[in-house]
């Protein structure tokens, strides 16, 4: 018992140390500036027109801006106009699955396959698939018409045109002062690594919208989102520590969040406490995911709801994405126990091959 004890105890202590551990970074402060203006602008715009939906929906096709990597001129903006296209593409497959309500988990899962391949593929690295996913989620969520439907996709084209201007200028400004990583091969296209996992990871991402469809939770939108965040660590023990992170992260945002909420919130003081908390997200996320995650949280809940805040109870609200945070998480710690056992590896990935060409089979 006593050496159970102290083993137990070393764990607990590892697992705090995990917990603290700040991560050094020579992040440049124009970095999470230009970010925050990637997605501020279109809310600026938006609310300045008095259209703050629409300044929403563009500020989604910002976050392309993220994807922007330290590396030399043209291959950042290949990199950046690649990842526009995807948000793009994703966002209107998310959009039209939202009129056939049955079709919302399959074009998930479909998006999160392909996404999360052309990531891996690619050798794209974070933020990977996640926005991409969180842009079709959104989409499926959208109360529209269909006619509605070729403005909203040109609002997200706006705003990924506008993160692509920001970028060149940003890179243009910062390569004078700094020397550019040069640019990385392309990772071996392994079958496990380009396919399986991906298969995976996107079967995983629809178990978990299935399941809160089956709940019937009335925004889940948040949910796959959460499950693909902590799916995609590198080993089990990454995604363990994303998981908690994330739950732990989540829990002090969403009280940061009431706080706001409960704020008298309108337009113009809505846009500037999204442009603050993203200068502060992109900051912080490369010294510490679970910090980061306590200003995602009000953030992403503000960039989803702020069109329709003070027609419902905050205490709903943030109660909804609390469980929204902790379903998609377990569901995404089984996916990752999945992922990372040999034997469900072995058996499964043995069927799955049978179904995948051979020319395709790496």
């Amino acid at each position: 018992m006593h050496g159970k004890w102290t083993e137990l105890q070393r764990l607990l202590q590892a697992q705090w140390r995990q917990l603290v551990t700040v991560n050094p970074s020579d992040r440049p402060w124009q970095k999470p500036f230009a970010a925050a203006l990637a997605s501020g602008l279109p809310l600026l715009i938006g609310t300045l027109l008095g259209r703050m939906d629409y300044g929403l929906v563009a500020a989604l096709g910002g976050l392309v801006f993220l994807y922007t990597p330290r590396t030399p001129l043209y291959h950042r903006m290949l990199t950046v106009m690649a990842a526009a296209f995807a948000m793009i593409a994703c966002y209107a497959l998310g959009l039209l699955s939202h009129f056939v309500p049955l079709l919302k988990m399959p074009a998930l899962v479909f998006v999160t396959i392909l996404v999360s391949m052309a990531c891996r593929f690619y050798g794209l690295g974070v933020p990977g698939s996640l926005f991409f996913v969180m842009a079709a989620s959104l989409g499926a969520y959208t109360p529209l018409e269909w006619q509605q439907v070729p403005l909203m996709v040109g609002l997200v084209a706006l705003g990924a045109l506008l993160a692509c201007l920001i970028a060149f200028f940003y890179s243009a400004y910062i390569l004078r002062s700094r020397e550019p990583d040069p640019a990385p091969p392309l990772p071996v296209p392994t079958f496990d690594f380009v396919v399986f996992d991906s298969v995976v990871i996107g079967l995983f991402v629809g178990l978990s919208l299935a399941i809160a469809q089956l709940l019937q939770l009335e925004k889940a939108y948040w949910v796959p989102v959460s499950c693909l965040a902590v799916i995609q660590g590198a080993s089990l023990q990454a995604v363990w520590n994303k998981q908690l992170h994330r739950l732990l992260g989540t829990a002090i945002g969403l009280l940061v969040a009431w706080g706001l909420l409960l704020l008298p919130l309108e337009p113009w003081s809505i846009t500037l406490t999204m442009m603050l908390l993203a200068f502060v997200v992109e900051t912080a996320v490369v010294r510490h995911y679970g910090f980061a995650v306590i200003f995602i949280t009000p953030m992403t809940i503000l960039l989803a709801e702020a069109a329709t805040l003070g027609q419902g109870p905050v205490a709903a609200l943030i109660e909804a994405r609390f469980f929204d945070t902790v379903l998609g998480c377990l569901v995404g710690l089984a996916g990752g126990v999945c992922i990372h056992n040999a034997r469900f590896r072995a058996v499964v990935g043995r069927q799955l091959r049978r179904l995948v060409p051979a020319r395709f089979g790496g």
